[in-house]
């Protein structure tokens, strides 16, 4: 059997998560359109019969201003030791920058084989001049691939040269295991998502989503309480809406999402408070959504 661990980073809103939702043709990861949607390292294992392969997921490499974005940097990072291959996946649209340069040294410093993904090619017309200046100004490339989640283009050929350049190792994870996250983790990230998808800019990076309870009330029925963490009471009040209408939202999309991973129905409990500058100073905060490796 052959097996190994994947290592997928790039900047900001590049398409890992998407891309690696693509390998598996399903949604593993959660995805939106507003940068750092990731905040962790997160494990995601596909098994077949004869090949498992654990991606992981990574916060984008960027500048960070909050000691979260610092622990999120650090996450990518720690991720690349130890792995057997790496994706360096750049944005067609963006190109080659500072992020992908900074990058390119850790990279290199890992010693670790790496494929170039040039991603989202439907977004330009000709993306051979994007391939030759990152590959001019970052020699480090095994291969070198194309890929567009929104047109399938490209993610067959990019996961069957994954497989084969998988070393012969044992099976890591249970053959029906998908993600090493727990289910808490997991409820938290789609409540994330659903507030990532339905509010403004402002909100956003200042929401943290804590599982505070889950319980089986009856044999059909699962009680979830869960608080949302935001800095400034404007956000609260945002998050909430006007007679509770945005609150609602985000809790019939997050809870029919669940449902689909528990098997059971749902009910979810929201809670929204106020927690100054949590990206800054409260590590607790921090430990809670899942960083408590990152710091150590």
């Amino acid at each position: 059997m052959k097996s190994g661990f994947v290592t997928v980073i790039g900047r900001p809103n590049v398409g890992k998560s998407s891309l690696v939702n693509a390998f598996f043709g399903r949604k593993v990861l959660i995805v939106s359109d507003k940068p750092q949607t990731t905040r962790n390292r997160i494990r995601c294992i596909y098994t077949d019969d004869d090949c498992q392969i654990i991606f992981t997921d990574t916060p984008g490499i960027h500048k960070p201003i909050h000691r979260l974005g610092e622990f999120m940097v650090k996450a990518a990072i720690q991720a690349m030791k130890g792995c057997d291959l790496i994706l360096f996946v750049v944005d067609a649209s963006k190109g080659y920058g500072e992020a992908e340069a900074k990058m390119c040294d850790l990279v290199r410093a890992s010693k670790t084989r790496t494929f170039l993904v040039i991603n989202k090619i439907d977004l330009v017309n000709d993306h051979v001049k994007i391939i030759e200046t990152t590959k001019n100004k970052c020699d480090i490339f095994t291969k070198t691939f194309t890929t567009s989640v929104v047109e399938n283009r490209g993610i067959f050929e990019l996961f069957e040269a994954i497989k084969s350049f998988m070393p012969e190792g044992p099976m890591y994870f249970p053959k029906d295991m998908i993600t090493d996250r727990p289910i808490s983790f997991q409820i938290a990230e789609i409540v994330r998502e659903k507030i990532l998808l339905l509010t403004r800019e402002e909100v956003p990076h200042c929401v943290a989503v804590i599982v505070d309870q889950i319980l089986e009330r009856e044999k059909n029925l699962v009680y979830v309480s869960a608080t949302i963490y935001v800095e400034r009471y404007s956000q609260k009040g945002i998050i909430i809406g006007k007679d509770g209408s945005m609150i609602k939202q985000i809790g019939t999309l997050a809870r029919i999402e669940i449902e689909s991973i528990v098997g059971k129905r749902v009910y979810l409990d929201l809670h929204v408070k106020v927690k100054k500058n949590w990206r800054d100073k409260d590590f607790i905060i921090l430990n809670e959504i899942g960083m408590k490796d990152e710091m150590e």
